[in-house]
């Protein structure tokens, strides 16, 4: 039998997927983000909550259909989630949107279904990333058909072709698709590229909580409350200065609450299951301490992975954002954590937020610009749309399709 807090854990994991309606507050400069809602029939609009201007994807891909979810589900979701594009036709479709090589960028790609058809009958299909499958998506049920896919990824080119690929279960759609540049020293890695596996605001009780992001988060990063039967809450009204010199920017609404353990000597743990054996991880740790300490008062703290020690000493800064994360990509099946008090510390261990992705290597190449150049100007001289769309070399099964 699984343990209360793999259960909870496991079931925050499931709720990663449901933002209905994410808390904002202010604005902020979003003039470098790519917000596009797909199958949207106007031309662009601001979403009333979050001041985010999104586009229409008309210019981005020209197959599938424009529909709309059911008018029930409009109450509790934001705009980009009213409408989306299904593809009925052709196994694999692909939206062509340009960026800035070697910029790293969060891509987001959300999906409701809303009863959009009428059938209650989720499909399955896969989302690519160019050649490479960046996630299979598959839905609960019809009722709660929601799943938000996020990727942290440098293009090596000036534009990225994100993919519905039919599996043969189900119309394959699309929701939204939004990219938020991030400052490159961010999430580093020694190869490859980073999906969200969890975004956890610790601090926070998830009650009537919905979570933040923008213009709270200016990544627009979306912050989801977690909580143990064992962790309290402390919090501060002062400003936590998150943003000068870490390169995370973790919002400093999510940095002015931190979990502890209920008792003083106790220590925060936490630890999840991967649906993968042979993946590999990245855990970003958040730290922030959140109470002015009196001379008498120390929080002296370690962390350890699997009982042994991942992070040796140190104390939380007062109103300034530490942030650890693994140097090396994370393996092995069993990710235990545990942040301990030193013994000569007289408070216990915080921990404000935490973030954990899954390592992608997409080994899968684009095809040269100056072919798929080539390749397009057949594609709009003639008018080609069905069975030509993104990389037109790939994947593998299309390969010999390919003549230039």
């Amino acid at each position: 039998m699984m343990s209360r807090t793999v259960v909870k854990l496991l079931l925050f994991t499931l709720l990663l997927g449901h933002s209905l309606m994410l808390l904002v507050h202010g604005q902020d400069d979003q003039s470098e983000f790519i917000s596009i809602d797909c199958g949207l029939q106007t031309v662009s609009y601001t979403e009333t909550k979050t001041k985010i201007r999104y586009i229409s994807d008309a210019n981005f891909i020209d197959t599938g259909e424009s529909k709309s979810v059911l008018n029930e589900f409009r109450d509790d979701y934001q705009q980009p989630y009213w409408s989306l594009r299904s593809f009925p036709e052709g196994t694999r479709n692909c939206y062509n949107i340009n960026v800035t090589s070697g910029i790293k960028y969060l891509i987001r790609a959300s999906f409701l279904y809303g009863n959009y058809d009428g059938q209650e009958k989720v499909p399955e299909f896969e989302l690519h990333l160019g050649a490479n499958l960046w996630e299979s998506i598959r839905f609960e049920n019809a009722s709660v058909a929601e799943a938000h896919k996020e990727l942290i990824h440098v293009p090596l080119r000036s534009y990225i072709h994100v993919c519905l690929v039919k599996t043969g279960s189900g119309v394959p759609f699309i929701s939204a698709i939004e990219l938020r540049p991030l400052p490159n020293a961010s999430y580093p890695t020694q190869v490859g590229s980073l999906a969200l596996e969890m975004r956890f605001d610790t601090g926070q009780v998830p009650t009537d909580f919905k979570g933040y992001r923008y213009p709270f988060d200016v990544h627009d990063r979306f912050w989801y409350a977690y909580d143990l039967d064992d962790w309290t809450q402390l919090s501060t009204s002062q400003t936590i200065d998150s943003g000068s010199s870490n390169d995370y920017q973790p919002p400093p609404i999510v940095m002015r609450t931190a979990a502890t353990p209920r008792r003083a000597n106790a220590s925060l743990d936490f630890f999840w299951l991967p649906a993968d054996d042979k993946a590999s991880y990245y855990a970003y740790m958040h730290f922030a301490e959140v109470e002015k300490l009196q001379a008498n008062q120390s929080r002296l703290q370690f962390i350890t992975r699997n009982w042994r020690v991942f992070y040796e000493l140190f104390a939380p800064d007062y109103l300034y954002t530490n942030t650890i994360f693994s140097p090396a990509a994370l393996s092995g099946g069993q990710y235990n954590f545990s942040i301990r008090k030193a013994e000569n510390s007289t408070l216990p261990p915080i921990l404000n937020a935490i973030e954990i992705y899954t390592l992608k290597e997409f080994l899968e190449l684009e095809t040269n610009q100056e072919d798929i150049d080539a390749i397009n100007i057949i594609k709009s001289t003639y008018k080609i749309k069905k069975n030509w769309q993104g990389d037109p070399c790939a994947p593998h099964l299309l390969v010999g399709r390919c003549k230039v």
